[in-house]
């Protein structure tokens, strides 16, 4: 009978506990010499680094300093038992507490190896290594036996919590067709990235009450994910592709995955460490990983059931992944540099195998379908079209639905090669892309923005809809750009029916009715020796945090922020567009000093409900209750409730760190729930502190997982 790995390693404890009973320590680590060994050679190398990086917190012999003991009993009594890669992953994330992360890992592994010989385990002739199953196969002795040794006092086994990993059932398609009301299963609950919750225990008249039910600390770190919870199990990604799946009721740990990304990959992610978010199907849980890995992991243990690379090394995948008919499909970014051949990719694979189906390139050869709309440029010189946002599936429709960034080389394409048949469009970048996912047959596509020469990315999320448009009830397809432009589209088709303009951008000057072809302002476009005033600011007025949709009352809740930008000419083989121009962030001209804006559009009728304005600008994703709520967040580290059809401010809450991801909403035996991950550090909070210089944020980037409830009452409702 196979014992799973948390099992193998408590009776490996166990193991350890009883030899420790009956022998001295040094006789009891001969008997279970630990695989793999370390070296004389890396004890000393690593009693060098201790005496440099550590003594002075950990003491000289690693049990007189004021941090924890490193050796002897109270190192066993916190390590013992436990594998050596955990003591392996703390060290290498959080020590030196002066500079976290900052040796190589042979370091780590040298620093480990003394901290073994100086607890007695025994010498080899194989060095120690980084290898994660290794690690995780080697147990630490439980205690330290000694010739006085006092004999332990018989304890009561600890109370079994029940563990709603045990009677987990599958997710289903139907499932995530139609999530039961207190799951959330898909990034955006359903499938439609609706990010609207049909549960309203907690409402207006209710929310005043809520409070703090549990935390859970997170590794430190950016955080843009959005966690999911199934059959009272809450699933959450923490920085540096490490997931977690906790008691979704009182937050108990249940299992951990953690992948140890090489450091020079860890090194070159920056902002490409986000995940924005998992995949549930089956028995798995779907991640897309820093090394361009998707990983399947069996949700009820946390062990890989298979692992893929889906990409070369350096490809981006931030998004993460959606289902459809048995398909997990991910989009990627460029590979190698993100000017040259820095072109996206759709990826499906096999959701039970892990087989790749199918690919899409987003940036067609010179003689592709396409092709033909990039200024006549080689395929070396084409880049863009990146994919950084799940996307979105209709099953009736049998259609799966991305969006795609623009281009990073704007010069090439700013001016049309004179007497060339070739334009400079740029196909798909800045499109709507639908998919047979059986296939990966390009259906249909859109492109919303034509040689985007401000980077407004139309790379966000797509929600489905049923409206009636001109008295015919349609389902469609609605995406924005930067510029906070609504594009309504045919789900079946890609027919462009019309656009909602909040009023937050001066690029686009007109909209054709009949095709959704834009005109822009000439003036306004970079490098033309000027320095136009243009808004949005170039990380938008829309952004990846997704809006929130009520499908009855046909109402969007959109995430804004009131921005805009100078471009200013730049000296040669400087500034951020290749167009040659220098960005700098400016308020709007009749600006009051109110830059975040939540707004709450009617996408049938076209028209603003309410517009709810503030000083900070808001970071998050918006969630949308039954119970007549809207739950958004801010640069101060506010988190509020509003009232989805007035826009009143209801109640609010202040956070460790900045809400930079989105709130969900669940329930586990008859409790209702709000969840959120904080974690800044993400383009838009950093670029946007200005606007508010008197706003503060915590010198560490921390992550934390909150969970609120209700506050209970004598008399509940």
């Amino acid at each position: 009978m196979k014992i799973p790995i948390r099992a193998r390693l408590v009776v490996a404890a166990v193991v350890i506990s009883v030899a420790c009973l009956k022998s001295p320590f040094s006789v009891m680590a001969a008997e279970l010499t630990p695989s793999p060994t370390y070296t004389l050679a890396q004890a000393a190398a690593g009693q060098t680094l201790y005496v440099k990086q550590c003594a002075l917190c950990h003491g000289d012999n690693l049990n007189n300093g004021e941090a924890l003991p490193l050796a002897g009993t109270g190192f066993q009594s916190k390590w013992g038992g436990k594998a050596a890669f955990e003591l392996f992953r703390q060290m290498r994330t959080t020590m030196p507490a002066t500079a976290p992360a900052s040796l190589s890992d042979e370091q780590y592994l040298e620093l480990l190896a003394y901290i073994f010989q100086k607890n007695a385990l025994p010498v080899g002739s194989q060095p120690l290594t980084g290898d994660t199953a290794a690690l995780k196969a080697m147990i630490l002795p439980a205690t330290v036996a000694t010739a006085h040794q006092v004999k332990p006092a018989v304890l009561p086994p600890p109370t079994a919590a029940p563990n709603p990993l045990d009677t987990m059932t599958p997710v289903t398609d139907a499932m995530l067709q139609n999530p039961p009301d207190g799951e959330w299963l898909s990034w955006r609950r359903t499938l439609a990235a609706e990010g609207y919750s049909p549960l309203k225990k907690i409402r207006r008249d209710t929310v005043h009450r809520l409070k703090t039910a549990w935390a859970w600390s997170l590794r430190n770190g950016l955080n843009e994910s959005t966690p999911l919870v199934h059959e009272g199990v809450i699933f959450v990604y923490s920085d540096g592709d490490v997931v977690q799946a906790l008691n979704a009721a009182n937050g108990d740990l249940l299992w951990e995955y953690d992948r140890q990304l090489p450091k020079s990959v860890v090194a070159s992610l920056g902002m490409a460490a986000f995940r924005k978010a998992l995949a549930l199907y089956g028995n798995r849980l779907y991640l897309t990983t820093g090394d361009a890995h998707l990983v399947a992991l069996n949700i009820r243990s946390g062990e890989v059931v298979w692992d893929v690379e889906v990409a070369p090394l350096g490809t981006r995948m931030t998004g993460g992944p959606t289902i459809a008919k048995g398909k997990v499909i991910l989009g990627a970014g460029g590979a190698g540099g993100l000017i040259e051949n820095g072109g996206g990719s759709i990826i499906a694979l096999d959701a039970a195998t892990g087989n790749i189906a199918w690919r899409f390139k987003t940036i067609p050869g010179p003689d592709e379908p396409g092709g033909h709309t990039w200024n006549a440029l080689p395929m070396k010189k084409r880049s863009g079209g990146t994919v950084w946002t799940p996307g979105s599936y209709d099953p009736d429709l049998n259609l799966v639905y991305f969006g795609t960034g623009q281009t990073y080389d704007t010069a090439l394409l700013r001016e049309r090669v004179p007497g060339s048949p070739d334009t400079n469009d740029a196909l798909y970048t800045d499109s709507t892309l639908a998919f047979n996912p059986d296939t990966g047959k390009l259906v249909w596509y859109f492109q919303h923005m034509p040689n985007d020469q401000w980077d407004f990315d139309w790379a966000f999320e797509r929600q489905l809809m049923t409206l009636s448009v001109k008295g015919v009830m349609r389902r469609v397809v609605v995406t924005a750009g930067k510029p906070a432009v609504h594009d309504v589209l045919d789900a079946k088709t890609g027919q462009y029916l019309y656009s909602i303009d909040p009023g937050l951008q001066n690029v686009i000057t007109a909209i054709n009715p009949q095709t959704g072809a834009k005109t822009y302002d000439a003036s306004k476009i970079p490098g033309n020796g000027q320095t136009p005033l243009v808004c949005p600011h170039v990380l938008g007025a829309k952004s990846w945090l997704p809006s929130a949709y009520n499908p009855t009352t046909k109402i969007a809740y959109v995430s804004l922020v009131e921005s805009c930008m100078t471009l200013a000419p730049a000296p040669a083989g400087t500034g951020v567009l290749t167009s040659g121009v220098q960005i700098d962030l400016i308020p709007p001209q009749d600006s009051d000093g109110r830059f975040g804006r939540l707004q709450a559009i009617d996408i049938e009728s076209k028209q603003t409900v309410w517009v709810e304005r503030q000083r900070a600008p808001l970071t998050s994703g918006v969630l949308a209750t039954a119970g007549g709520l809207v739950f958004a967040g801010s640069l101060d580290r506010r988190f509020a409730a509003y009232d989805d059809a007035s826009g009143k401010k209801l109640w609010s809450t202040r956070l460790n760190e900045v809400l930079n991801s989105n709130p969900i909403s669940y329930s586990v035996n008859g409790t209702q729930y709000i969840a959120l991950v904080t974690g800044s550090g993400g383009p838009r909070v950093m670029q946007f502190m200005p606007l508010t210089p008197e706003v503060k944020l915590p010198v560490n980037r921390s992550s934390t997982l909150w969970v609120f409830e209700l506050a209970r009452t004598e008399n509940p409702l």
